[in-house]
């Protein structure tokens, strides 16, 4: 009997080594997701994770999320960035990003503050999922009432 011959290595996909020296910080949070993110001067590559974030965030609606700051400041393609996030689910994470990229594109420069903030992109978004009560099916649906 012939094993066949599987090769383990070529299937994993190595994690991208990227240069971040003289890169802003900034923390980005959102729901139950947390988002740490690098930006640089570079040519429009968004990573998360180690993954270009095309192939990270499938749906089309989370990748046009996540660009979008740079989309407000008239520079999609002037920046790399690196995205390191964990928590809670993507459209959370596409969030944390968000906030994550904008506080980073203000520590760069102080100019783009102005329309970061009128597009409401620099505030944390507090809202939770609320916790669930005793007494009913979720945190406000109680349980179905039968009169007889």
């Amino acid at each position: 009997m012939s094993e066949p011959n599987l090769d383990i290595s070529t299937n994993k996909q190595s994690k991208i080594k990227l240069d971040f020296k003289d890169s802003k910080y900034a923390t980005g949070r959102r729901k139950q997701s947390i988002a740490r993110v690098w930006v640089k001067k570079g040519s429009g590559k968004i990573y998360v994770n180690g993954k270009d974030m095309n192939k990270y965030f499938k749906r089309p609606v989370h990748q046009m999320s996540v660009v979008r700051p740079l989309q407000e400041i008239n520079a999609p393609n002037n920046y790399d960035v690196k995205c390191s996030v964990k928590g809670g689910g993507l459209s959370g994470q596409a969030g944390a990003i968000i906030h994550g990229l904008s506080r980073a594109l203000v520590n760069i420069d102080s100019s783009f503050k102005k329309t970061l903030k009128k597009n409401k992109l620099t505030t944390r978004d507090s809202r939770k999922v609320e916790r669930k009560k005793y007494g009913h099916r979720k945190a406000r649906r109680s349980f179905q009432f039968s009169k007889r």
